[in-house]
């Protein structure tokens, strides 16, 4: 598919390749990302995302030349974020997944130690791997064990022969009970005994056989963007960081998802604990409450109204149903008040990944809110001088 800024989803260059790196849950549209940015920004300006994922606006910035930043609260989608903006040289990877190699059988003694579930996902060989690892890189902050691990997580678990794991989806894991009852249902009892070396050789050289992106003009951070959007602002006012032109960014819907809990099995990869459990960020959850909800938007909104660009647009994709909707549109017109405001309905096209897990209810799809602070035609007569 092509659009206005000429991506195409091929894998034929370094763009493509790592445009898709990092399967997520509730993602961007690649060609979406690509296009707003292409259409709404100029060269050189600064794009913002507070709550980036895995960073697809910000990386759809970075390569069309823009000045991007994004801010990101859970660990899978920051990583998989800052990989594809900054991977590690190819052979420092190679070099990393070598070492592990020789580290794997020093913890094959521990394998039989975790807890059922493991034991019916992953093969012992695979394990003994993926314990050497989690104990060993160190991910927050060594390029290569940062790039390695990534990879690590991306085929963590998926469709039996594509991922490290038996049978299962790659955007979210099951609880440990209803899986260990699906794989016993279907006869999925022996885990497959992957050669792990072949398997993540095989896909990080395929992954960098076009080269890296050029995003050095992107970055994202790992945090809560209703305290790290202060330090943005104070970069504005600074002077270190231009004012932002371009807000585009898909917040997380009310009562939804659980990013945290969906991605448990990963987390437990980055040092969390071993079964699922609910994050004490109350940011990272289901956001049950409307009252804290309507803060966090207003919180993080807020604060990029103060840094926003005289002829900037804001870009929000938010959740058709009506209280999410509601309450995302009312907080947009506060902060950005006397900006002209338009509403896109995003129909929902085939299945959507709630209903892949069970989720019968109607879904409303989704809807773009697209503020401008001067009247678009004149935006439009300014990128043409």
């Amino acid at each position: 598919m092509l659009n206005q800024s000429g991506f195409k989803r091929r894998f034929t260059t370094a763009t493509e390749r790592w445009a898709s790196f990092g399967p997520y849950y509730a993602m961007f549209p690649l060609e979406l990302a690509f296009e707003v940015v292409a259409r709404h920004s100029l060269p050189g300006q600064f794009v913002l995302d507070p709550f980036a994922g895995r960073a697809t606006s910000v990386y759809s910035a970075a390569v069309q030349g823009r000045s991007a930043l994004g801010i990101e609260i859970t660990s899978v989608g920051w990583l998989f974020g800052q990989v594809k903006l900054v991977p590690a040289p190819l052979k420092n990877v190679i070099a990393r997944l070598d070492q592990m190699k020789n580290l794997a059988d020093n913890y094959a003694g521990q394998v039989g130690e975790m807890p059922e579930f493991y034991t019916y996902c992953f093969a012992p060989k695979v394990l003994a791997f993926l314990l050497a690892a989690r104990t060993s890189l160190n991910w927050r902050t060594v390029p290569a064990d940062m790039t390695l691990m990534a990879f690590i997580v991306m085929y963590l678990h998926g469709k039996f022969g594509e991922g490290l794991s038996n049978q299962m989806r790659m955007t979210k894991a099951m609880s440990p009970e209803y899986s260990i009852r699906w794989w016993k249902d279907k006869n999925y009892t022996t885990p497959p005994d992957v050669d792990w070396y072949s398997f993540l050789k095989q896909r990080i050289e395929w992954r960098y056989k076009q080269g890296v992106p050029p995003t050095e003009q992107g970055c994202i951070w790992l945090g809560d963007s209703t305290m790290l959007m202060k330090d943005v602002v104070a970069a504005v006012e600074q002077g270190s960081r231009s004012r932002c032109s371009l807000l585009f960014t898909s917040p997380p819907y009310w009562g939804i998802i659980n990013y945290y809990k969906d991605q448990w099995l990963r987390n437990w990869m980055l040092g969390g604990t071993m079964l699922p459990k609910a994050s004490t960020n109350k940011h990272e959850g289901r956001f049950g409450s409307q009252l804290e909800y309507r803060e966090l938007l207003a919180t993080v909104f807020g604060d990029t109204a103060k840094i926003m660009a005289d002829d900037a647009v804001v870009y929000v994709r938010t959740d058709a149903r009506e209280f999410t909707l509601k309450t995302t549109s009312e907080v947009l017109r506060d902060v950005f008040a006397g900006w002209e405001m338009r509403t896109v309905p995003v129909p929902v096209e085939g299945k959507t990944q709630t209903s892949l897990f069970g989720d019968k209810s109607e879904k409303p799809g989704e809807v773009d809110l697209i503020l401008f602070s001067v009247k678009p035609f004149e935006v439009v007569a300014k990128s043409m001088r």
